[in-house]
Order: structure tokens, then sequence, then C-alpha cells
């Protein structure tokens, strides 16, 4: 009986990692009700990295991956990416972002993080917004730890459609719908024609 909870446990524990890879071991812990130093067993056991390594293995692998815009231009850690399909990044919204006079967060930065997020995602070696349609959902203070998903729900032509959707603590605080258009063929067009 005993391995056999173990056996769940562990595979809970990869789900909710698979799920969101940005878990701490507290907020495990409390998920699957064991303690700290279970998780961090389990962790050692399946050879699962802490969070800290995950996080940078993340983040290395996916700045290499990015072909639309420069990497340094992303809002926020880039965490995950897999081109024409999804990504993941990561922004702390520090004292310096939001607003004197109430401390929320100014909204151009979760823009600027969903639509960077956006245009990364995109397999191209050019690409511009051509639609966004954003909400914002609730007010968001200094310390928060922004964790921005995209996903690409539909291709036509040189058009993707993304929706990215930033949340905080579990919590949306944002979502966005984007039309990113590739630039790849005006590109070529604009290399044949000067090259004649």
């Amino acid at each position: 009986m005993q391995a056999s909870q173990k056996t769940m446990r562990h595979q809970e524990l990869k789900a909710l990692l698979q799920n969101n890879p940005f878990c701490t071991d507290e907020q495990l812990a409390e998920e699957l009700h064991v303690s700290v130093q279970t998780i961090r067993l389990d962790r050692s056991v399946l050879k699962i990295p802490e969070l800290r390594v995950r996080t940078r293995n993340m983040a290395e692998a996916a700045q290499n991956k990015v072909r639309a815009i420069d990497s340094k231009d992303i809002v926020g850690e880039l965490l995950d990416l897999e081109l024409n399909k999804s990504g993941i990044s990561t922004l702390t919204i520090s004292p310096q972002m939001v607003l004197d006079k109430t401390g929320v967060a100014r909204g151009f930065y979760m823009f600027a993080m969903a639509n960077t997020l956006a245009l990364a995602v995109v397999d191209a070696r050019a690409a511009l917004t051509g639609v966004g349609n954003v909400k914002y959902k609730t007010p968001v203070y200094a310390g928060a730890v922004l964790v921005a998903k995209a996903e690409v729900v539909k291709r036509r032509g040189d058009k993707f459609f993304i929706w990215v959707f930033i949340k905080h603590k579990n919590e949306e605080v944002f979502r966005a719908k984007f039309i990113i258009v590739s630039l790849d063929k005006v590109a070529e067009g604009t290399a044949m024609s000067s090259s004649s």
C-alpha cells in the first residue's frame, strides 16, 4: 500500500510540475499534503532539479530558439519556447514599475510582456503585431511574480492567432489575443528587389 501511495504521489508531482514548472517546494508540499522534505526527497528520486535550476535550464534553452525578435527585446525572462506552438515567460514587478499614487503596476508592462512573448513564439525572421485585444483583470502590485503563457491557436497563411494569459499566484490578471504577422515573405521580396 505504501509503495503505491508513493508512486501516485510521484505521478502527481510530475503532473503538477508539467502544468506549472515554477512551483516551489512549499507550494508542491501544500498541494500534495506532505512535508517540504518529502517533496525534496521525491524530486531527488525522480531526478527533478530544484526550482532555481529548472528555471535557469529552461531559460537558457528558450533564449536560443527565438527568431522573430531579438531575445533581449523580450519583456521578462523567457523560460520555455516551442516555436509556432507555445511559450512561457516570467516578470517580477519592481517598485519602479508601479504608479506612485496607487502602487498598481503600469499596464504597459503586462501588455509588453504578453506582446513580446507572442512575437517570440512565431517561427519567422521578423514579425509584427497586426491586432491586439487585451483585458486587464486584476490589479498587480510591486513584488508580484507574473507568469505568462502563450499559445498559437490558429494559423492562416502568414498570420498567427495567439492567446496569452498572465497569472500571479495562479490567478489570471491579464489576457490578450494577438494576430502576429510574419514578415518573411516581405523580407524575401525586399531582398530580391535590392539584389536586382
